[in-house]
């Protein structure tokens, strides 16, 4: 089976999401895996557009999945609506239904849904969450749900996402972001999707109407985060051998050690170093490959290819296996291992240094 792709999964929601805003609803929607923030999204907007504001009393209800059970949620949805088209029954936490092991046995609970399944009341929409979890592809159940019902399987964003997943965002609210700030953005929140949208929403607010583009002073000034002391910048200083940049960004950070952890920063060195490995073996093995696909394989906006050109100049493929290498001892180091109490700024003090020197 093929792998499902982060990219497929913002198109499939799309599409979803497009068929309810033009009032074609199905009477079961299956929204289950690791990112939350489509199941939201998808249940959220049913919640609050399927029925009308004086319908919602006898026609909507939200069940939860450990406090309550498949015979209960399947009554709710076999009952027919009270003056109104639909009914709505959406159950969150529905992984502790339908997505738990059933290796021992059949569920009882499988059996339930899955009789159901067969033959859906159409005038119920009902939705299950299952958040964090997928159900069995193998069951009964879920073979019904994909002859009757609506999936969506979603899946975690890799980090060489983020920065591209922020730039579409604000590009369908009519809105952009600079590289540069969209990287920054991507490497303080990581891939929390709905604080992401909370920060972006925010900042699409304050925008000025005759320039809806968000740049790293925007991100500075409305969320926090330092323009200037930031991982991605200690990442750009290393790459460059920018011995006072790389120093005070590394004083900021034992300055606001709660707001720069180590292993955070480490993570983020590493990415970007790893990165740098992967554009020297790119250029080993293929001299006439374009820029344009480059990018695109290190997960990078193509503004950024020229710094990983500059760097590689600066550090040859053995030096950079040997920077991985300490970003490893030092990560292991800022976990207790081979550390006789030495603080993490002064780790980081240290592994600046051997790195750049």
């Amino acid at each position: 089976m093929a792998k499902i792709r982060s990219r497929d999964v913002a198109t499939k929601c799309d599409q979803i999401l497009s068929d309810l805003k033009n009032k074609i609803y199905h009477p079961v929607y299956l929204l289950m895996g690791e990112e939350p923030f489509y199941i939201d999204k998808i249940s959220g907007y049913i919640s609050e557009n399927a029925l009308a504001e004086s319908e919602k009393a006898f026609n909507q209800l939200i069940l939860y999945g450990k406090d309550t059970d498949a015979r209960s949620i399947i009554f709710a949805a076999a009952r027919p609506p009270m003056m109104a088209k639909y009914q709505v029954v959406i159950v969150k936490e529905a992984q502790n239904l339908i997505a738990k092991d059933t290796q021992k046995g059949k569920s009882d609970d499988l059996e339930v849904f899955e009789r159901y399944c067969r033959e859906p009341l159409s005038s119920t929409i009902l939705v299950l969450c299952c958040k964090g979890k997928t159900l069995d592809k193998r069951t009964k159940l879920y073979k019904e749900l994909e002859k009757k019902a609506v999936i969506l399987e979603t899946v975690k964003l890799y980090d060489n996402e983020i920065a591209e997943w922020i730039s579409n965002y604000l590009r369908q609210k009519g809105a952009s972001i600079n590289p540069a700030a969209a990287s920054v953005l991507a490497e303080h929140i990581g891939a929390d999707l709905s604080r992401i949208v909370n920060e972006l929403d925010k900042l699409f607010i304050l925008l000025p109407e005759n320039n809806k583009t968000v740049t790293t002073e925007h991100i500075e000034k409305n969320i926090g985060i330092s323009k200037e002391y930031n991982t991605f910048e200690l990442g750009n200083a290393l790459f460059t051998k920018n011995v006072l940049k790389a120093n005070r960004i590394v004083n900021y950070f034992g300055k606001n050690p709660n707001n720069n952890p180590m292993i955070l920063t480490i993570a983020s060195i590493s990415s970007q170093f790893l990165k740098l490995l992967k554009y020297h073996a790119i250029k080993r093995n293929n001299r006439n490959v374009q820029p344009r696909e480059i990018a695109s394989i290190l997960g990078v906006d193509p503004f950024f290819l020229r710094e990983y050109e500059a760097a590689s100049a600066k550090y040859n493929i053995i030096k950079v296996v040997q920077v991985i290498e300490l970003l490893r001892e030092y990560d292991m180091k800022s976990k207790g291992w081979d550390n006789a109490g030495i603080s993490d700024e002064e780790l980081l003090k240290e592994l600046v240094f051997k790195i750049i020197h």
